[in-house]
């Protein structure tokens, strides 16, 4: 009774992960490293989906949007990495505030940012390319998936919706961790990834419910296979991920720097049950 189809997985999280990539470094604030990592990331997941899809299940324009969409990463990393001397616009300031701050406090200047290399940053909006692809991909992929006309809808809709949901959650945690690399980082892009899953797990509960959704596996209209435990996993993983968002946020309201570690490690917590909400919910009803 279980049915998931790799290649979509994949594609979704790729181009949901540049999503919020996007999200985050279009502030101009987070280091350059940040971006390559995601980017490096994601086109390799664009990549396995397909590989995944020719071998498995070949789905034409969803395989060649993907084809595109890593090719639209490695475009935008090769160009971040081109104007790597110029750094990040927002980087250098708060870099430069916080030396004074030390010059003023301790009496020991520290090197500041004014000899950059001049030139033009790297554009984030690059980033939007891919994503723009992928939407097409992911449609594509969706309509594939559905059983009638009248379920292409639903199921589009599932993996839009996933897509988004499975990029926040996995971002948020990268980003958590980031900070350790950059510990001067405003709080305030973490949170916003934060709010973002936030908002994003009652689309992802209501998509999956719309019928036919787990409400029939659930009632055992639809056989799960394990005499509805799945059903009943899947619940538990929906009300545990929204559960570790709250206690995610309010730890982050926290002062101490520590908060955002704390953070990162229920965003572990939150990938896993966000993943079961998704992907166990779609392999039952695919099935």
């Amino acid at each position: 009774m279980i049915d998931l189809d790799a290649a979509t997985v994949l594609a979704q999280w790729s181009v949901g992960g540049m999503l919020f990539g996007w999200v985050t470094t279009r502030h101009r604030e987070v280091g350059l490293g940040y971006g390559w990592m995601l980017r490096m990331t994601y086109a390799l997941m664009a990549v396995g989906s397909v590989i995944a899809g020719r071998r498995y299940t070949p789905v034409g324009t969803r395989d060649v949007a993907v084809a595109l969409v890593a090719v639209g990463i490695v475009v935008a990393l090769g160009s971040s990495v081109r104007r790597r001397a110029v750094g990040v616009r927002g980087f250098r300031v708060e870099h430069d505030r916080r030396s004074e701050r030390v010059a003023a406090m301790t009496g020991i200047d520290r090197a500041s940012s004014e000899n950059a290399a001049e030139g033009v940053e790297f554009n984030p909006w690059l980033d939007l390319v891919p994503v723009a692809v992928g939407v097409i991909a992911l449609v594509a992929a969706g309509i594939g998936a559905a059983d009638s006309g009248s379920s292409a809808l639903v199921s589009v809709l599932r993996v839009l919706v996933g897509a988004a949901f499975l990029g926040a959650v996995t971002d948020a945690m990268l980003l958590g961790h980031w900070y350790l690399v950059q510990p001067g980082l405003p709080r305030r892009h973490l949170n916003e990834l934060v709010r973002w899953l936030g908002w994003m797990w009652p689309l992802e509960v209501v998509v999956l419910c719309l019928p036919t959704g787990m409400f029939s596996v659930l009632s055992g209209t639809i056989d799960d296979g394990w005499g509805g435990t799945l059903g009943w996993f899947w619940v538990a993983c929906a009300a545990t991920t929204i559960v570790l968002v709250r206690v995610t946020v309010a730890a982050l309201a926290e002062r101490q720097y520590s908060a955002v570690m704390a953070a990162t490690g229920l965003l572990y917590l939150a990938i896993l049950t966000a993943f079961g909400t998704d992907l166990v919910a779609r392999a039952v009803l695919a099935g």
